[in-house]
């Protein structure tokens, strides 16, 4: 495809959606369809989590506060 954008897998639940290029200003695209796929609106404000070997995991800061929420209550259940 043009650009070097490719989209493998055909899951909804985990897919690739293709390559972003970094920008001279640091910037970077989230391709079209997952923006659409995950109601990604312009002002939209996404965590940006990261780990040297991993890479890096953009998500919303909602989740973040989901997962602390269900590791607070495992640890309150344990008491």
């Amino acid at each position: 495809m043009p650009g070097g954008k490719h989209i493998l897998g055909k899951s909804n639940v985990r897919r690739v959606f293709g390559t972003a290029k970094v920008g001279d200003r640091g910037q970077i695209v989230i391709p079209k369809e997952a923006r659409e796929m995950f109601g990604i609106q312009p002002g939209d404000t996404l965590l940006i989590l990261g780990e040297s070997d991993a890479g890096l995991i953009v998500s919303r800061p909602e989740t973040l506060n989901d997962i602390a929420d269900k590791l607070l209550n495992t640890v309150k259940n344990e008491d």
